[in-house]
């Protein structure tokens, strides 16, 4: 009979123990996702968080080392759900998970429970399963034949269970079964640590395939006690290759030196990875390849004192191991002028990777805007229109292209010109009062022939100012036919 929600919650909740998790977002994992997580297109909206800016400040901006947060889907309750499955189908263990190196770097949610044991990372200060406890006398309330189903409630009652009373295999597997009967994570788990030491992993894994719910716990549990070589042969087991494939991939996050790190990843391009992994994947060694050139080359013209730019503006970090929009991002700022012909120009690594237009965009001005060459921000916006005429074009709101600009201390005569292109009226005189764009707000209530408005403006500018000095020669002038 299904369990009412609060039942299910009662059940979770009861044990002495601490409770088994299957965290949605797990803060310990560490992942390679942000070097491809902008690869994928952009969307066409303007939203300033649909773009992603990056700084060259020396910190690992959205770096390989980026934290990836995993939803498991298949641990989630939804109203009047059962919390675990009774049993299902043999062929239903048997099915790939879905879980891929495309939902790992693009953060896609909704992958399996089964999938936590791909990702996870660092496993200290992990509570992963209570202990079996050991009766303090073996004559201690131990006496007598206890069925699994006793054994279970005393489990969930914190009292001490030899489990190891359970020779047979059929004994096993019922307390198997009883455990997940009992919907108790911490149980399921004990007997899963049980199980794995007292059968041989060909019985265990055989008898798993047809108990979604167990397996789903032994995933998690290896995952977290780091037992991979076991979780590998549990993938072989199963058929599920990719997922065994992405758990030899994890092992590059603990290369640091980047001739291995490279050398391990084109090792595992032999893999047997989706299409659509493969691609990813050497995307991922191409990338590292071109920032060890990259990084060979400015680091010799850095100390050898002959490239101005390094001197100007000293680099902070190694771009080795960062993303491909931070990549992107350094390009812009130390080698804009790059012929596309060359490995650390701009355009060429957006060639390569299929950047957006959008994302381009914005990391250009963003590194131009950075180091003030206002006549190459000025450029990004060149455009024409059908009639031959010249006219700034952006594929971002004008908005976002002013608190761009704005934040990287753009003077007031390159931001008026920017405000003064924001479509919305009342936004463009809002951004004019911010930022204090004197002639566009003193312009705008000339052209509106509001008197009122102007002089009360008059009192917000600084006494003296040329801004001060327009104000009172509109107002004293007898041209303009004020309405107020």
């Amino acid at each position: 009979m299904m369990k009412s929600r609060s039942d299910e919650e009662e059940y979770w909740n009861a044990s002495k123990f601490k409770a088994f998790t299957f965290d949605d977002e797990d803060d310990d994992l560490r992942e390679s996702k942000s070097a491809f997580e902008s690869l994928a297109q952009l969307p066409d909206e303007d939203e300033r968080d649909h773009v992603e800016e990056v700084s060259w400040s020396g910190e690992p901006v959205g770096s390989i080392s980026r934290s990836v947060r995993e939803t498991a889907a298949s641990g989630r309750r939804t109203e009047g759900e059962a919390a675990f499955p009774a049993r299902v189908d043999a062929d239903l263990a048997k099915v790939n998970s879905g879980y891929s190196l495309s939902s790992l770097f693009k953060g896609r949610r909704g992958a399996s429970v089964a999938t936590l044991a791909d990702v996870s990372g660092d496993r200290s200060g992990r509570t992963v399963a209570p202990e079996i406890r050991r009766p303090k006398s073996e004559k201690e309330d131990l006496v007598g034949d206890w069925s699994p189903q006793d054994a279970v409630n005393r489990m969930r009652q914190g009292k001490p269970v030899p489990l190891e009373r359970f020779r047979c295999l059929q004994d096993k597997l019922r307390l198997l079964d009883r455990s997940v009967d009992a919907q108790d994570g911490n149980v399921i788990t004990a007997v899963l640590i049980f199980l794995k030491k007292s059968l041989s992993k060909e019985v265990l894994f055989g008898e798993l395939a047809s108990r979604p719910t167990a397996l789903r716990h032994l995933f998690a549990y290896l995952s977290e006690s780091g037992d991979d070589a076991l979780l590998a042969d549990l993938y072989r087991a199963l058929g599920r290759v990719e997922d065994a494939a992405l758990l030899h991939y994890k092992e590059h996050l603990s290369i640091t030196d980047e001739k291995k790190k490279r050398d391990f990843l084109k090792s595992c391009l032999s893999l047997q990875f989706s299409p659509e992994d493969q691609v990813q994947l050497q995307d991922q060694v191409s990338l590292l390849e071109r920032q060890m050139l990259i990084e060979a080359t400015d680091r010799q013209a850095e100390l050898g004192g002959k490239a101005e730019i390094f001197q100007k503006f000293p680099r902070r970090a190694s771009i080795l191991h960062m993303p491909l929009v931070t990549t992107l991002y350094y390009c812009c700022f130390y080698h804009y002028g790059q012929p596309e012909g060359s490995f650390s120009s701009p355009q060429n690594l957006r060639n390569s990777f299929k950047i957006s237009e959008k994302q381009f965009f914005v990391t250009a001005l963003s590194a131009r805007a950075k180091q003030k060459s206002w006549r190459d921000v000025d450029a990004l916006f060149a455009g024409r229109s059908w009639l031959g005429f010249t006219r700034k074009k952006s594929p971002l709101a004008f908005q976002v292209v002013v608190d761009i600009l704005h934040r990287n201390s753009a003077p007031v005569h390159v931001l008026q010109e920017y405000v003064g292109l924001v479509d919305d009226a009342d936004a463009r005189m809002a951004l004019a009062h911010k930022h204090k764009c004197h002639d566009l707000v003193i312009n705008t209530y000339r052209d509106f022939k509001d008197r009122r408005l102007l002089l009360g403006y008059r009192g917000k500018v600084e006494a003296g100012s040329a801004a001060e000095r327009k104000i009172d020669e509109l107002l004293d002038g007898s041209q303009i036919r004020w309405k107020n």
